[in-house]
């Protein structure tokens, strides 16, 4: 059977690198809502394009308002999931090609949102369509749901579970291999001062920040444990609102820390006329190491590749922050780094085609019959 499936993936190779490249080419960025269209019209033309394609491979699909898209192949309600994400950051500057031109060189495809994260959540689709086309038997239903709201707030998801239950177990393929069994907490806040408290506000940005290792240690917030390393400041900048001005902020914590500890510490060393405010905060995420998911997604890696599938964790933040029960997995191999939100945003159609392959067999090893 595995080796069946291989084999198809292999036979579908064009067209999965067409259909990927005519869902890049999508200007998905988020503009102003429009009827029916909560996140503007191009996340919503992405999403009416992926479940066009979806449709074309025999799949049922469900568009939830304009949040969120899915597929699913089965029938039950406690169902495997994987969610990735439709919508993209803003190009930026520096690109060579075109930022939505899908501009395949040497076998590298350029253009926003190939990696991060429109390329790995076709090829769960595909991959799927594979163990369907092979007809294989599974346990469990499988979706495959498209989120539009990843990058600016994760309001998709949020609208989702308000609609559906969860999945009981499953992954986001929005971050690296091998399977991550743990994500730090991220909190983002603000400091706001009025105008006429300027100096001590940029004292403080100064200080604690510009001047500072960014591992927050003037804060007194240098926390770090051995599974998830040290404390991260990132993400700084200043603006006004209204009348205030403004310094974001955001803190990539591990687990030995808690939201109300790095609250707190802050907050001391503050000067009495500036405020602080959270616009949000997402707890750590861990799993058991040898806990049946992580464990069934590791073998489908080292499978498939050859490679260490020791489980690992991140600094990043992924739809695992906020849906219950599952993990990131792929798409990135150990030292792709810094590409994604990047200009010249890439991946190599190989890499392309061995997710394909790695989330095939992740679906067999999860849910496949006599297995």
């Amino acid at each position: 059977m595995k080796e069946e499936i291989l084999k198809k993936i292999n036979e579908l190779e064009n067209q999965i690198i067409y259909d990927i490249i005519e869902v890049v080419k999508i200007d998905s960025i988020e503009t102003k809502p429009e009827s029916g269209m909560p996140f503007g019209s191009g996340v919503n033309d992405c999403l009416i394009k992926v479940l066009e394609i979806a449709e074309k491979l025999g799949f049922k699909t469900k568009n939830m308002n304009g949040y969120v898209g899915y597929v699913q192949l089965g029938e039950g309600n406690d169902y495997i999931g994987v969610m990735g994400h439709l919508d993209v950051v803003p190009v930026g500057d520096g690109w060579i090609e075109p930022p939505f031109s899908g501009y395949n060189k040497n076998g590298r495809i350029y253009s926003r949102g190939i990696l991060d994260n429109k390329a790995p959540i076709m090829s769960c689709l595909y991959a799927l369509y594979a163990c369907k086309e092979c007809n294989v038997t599974f346990n469990k239903p499988i979706r495959i749901i498209f989120g539009t709201n990843e990058e600016t707030g994760m309001k998709d998801l949020e609208y989702y579970l308000s609609h559906e239950k969860p999945p009981i177990m499953g992954w986001t393929p929005d971050c690296k291999y091998p399977v991550v069994y743990g994500e730090r907490g991220r909190a983002k806040f603000k400091v706001l001062a009025k105008q006429i408290n300027l100096n001590e506000f940029f004292d403080f940005v100064t200080k604690y920040f510009l001047q500072s290792k960014d591992s927050g240690d003037r804060l007194g917030i240098d926390y770090s444990d051995d599974e998830f390393g040290k404390m991260q400041i990132r993400e700084y900048e200043l603006k006004m609102e209204e009348d205030k001005c403004v310094f974001d902020f955001t803190l990539s914590y591990p687990a030995s820390a808690t939201f109300l500890e790095i609250t707190e510490q802050v907050r001391s060393k503050m000067h009495e006329s500036l405020s602080l405010e959270l616009i949000h905060n997402y707890n750590p995420v861990k799993f058991e190491k040898d806990c049946f998911l992580v464990r069934k997604l590791q073998e489908a890696y080292e499978e498939i590749t050859g490679l260490d599938g020791t489980p690992v964790t991140t600094t990043g933040g992924t739809y695992a922050k906020a849906m219950p029960n599952i993990v990131p997995f792929g798409p990135s191999f150990p030292g792709q780094k810094g590409i994604g939100h990047n200009p010249n945003e890439w991946m190599d159609i190989k890499d392309i085609m061995m997710n394909t392959r790695i989330y095939a067999l992740s679906f067999i090893k999860l849910a496949g019959e006599n297995y």
